[in-house]
């Protein structure tokens, strides 16, 4: 499906961006940034776009310039958010692509941002589809949230680092990007997921691990706060501690496997 993006600069167009944010992230009339200063950003020549569907605003995504200019600029994409409808199918992606356009346009060659480890969807999304790696690992990045989507858990994050003009980006812009061979791999499980649908860790050093996520965490926070709270606890030490201890984060599959290398 084609969408309309374009970048906005009016206050009106500023305020429906921050509603929708609001309404994603489970919190109507609490946008989690304010048309105030999506307002001073965009003044000040930062990035700020929206997404229609036949005149309808349907999505938006939103980042700003930071890291040291003397070494090296890169932006910073802050919330990206889509409603879920029908109309706004592989929306993200689009949004992501804009941006980077933008980007690259202005000499600017590296994006970060920050995810949930534990989002599936998004961990594929950002290292499979955009084609992104994800250098660090983040405890309790953010303190404690209380928007729909976090609330009641500790946030962690991934940093994720988007080399712009990198064959991997090249590839993924055209839709190219390869998803990791779990069973090709060889690695060792260190997280899985128990018949209870606990977390279950198991101790490897084999120069290829692999790492499990819940199938829908959000709904997990939810229904189950104490296993969702298990699964926090087992990704940090397992995702978390491998990183630390010199692998790195190859990519992450559909189906919820992080694949790590050692380095």
């Amino acid at each position: 499906m084609n969408h309309e993006i374009r970048e906005v600069h009016e206050l009106e167009d500023l305020r429906a961006l921050a509603e929708l944010f609001a309404v994603v992230w489970g919190r109507p009339g609490e946008p989690p940034i304010s048309s105030d200063i999506l307002k001073a950003l965009v003044h000040s020549g930062n990035y700020i776009s929206c997404a229609f569907s036949d005149g309808r605003l349907i999505g938006g995504l939103v980042g700003w310039l930071g890291g040291d200019p003397r070494h090296e600029l890169h932006m910073h994409s802050h919330i990206l958010g889509v409603l879920p409808d029908d109309e706004a199918r592989g929306l993200g992606f689009e949004l992501k692509q804009h941006q980077r356009s933008w980007c690259l346009a202005r000499g600017v060659n590296v994006m970060e941002w920050t995810t949930d480890p534990l989002i599936r969807r998004n961990a594929y999304f950002n290292l499979a589809k955009l084609g992104a790696e994800a250098p660090r690992y983040l405890v309790d990045f953010y303190g404690e949230m209380r928007d729909g989507i976090n609330k009641g858990d500790e946030s962690d994050r991934l940093l994720i680092r988007w080399s712009l003009d990198s064959k991997k980006a090249k590839s993924a812009a055209l839709r190219q990007a390869a998803e990791p061979d779990v069973e090709k791999s060889g690695g060792d499980p260190i997280l899985s997921t128990g018949p209870e649908g606990e977390p279950v860790f198991t101790p490897a050093s084999s120069r290829v691990l692999l790492c499990a996520t819940p199938a829908d965490i959000v709904a997990m926070r939810r229904s189950d706060p104490a296993l969702a709270r298990e699964w926090r606890i087992a990704l940090r030490g397992a995702l978390g501690g491998a990183l630390a201890e010199g692998y790195a984060i190859a990519g992450a599959t559909r189906g919820g496997w992080y694949v790590l290398e050692k380095q």
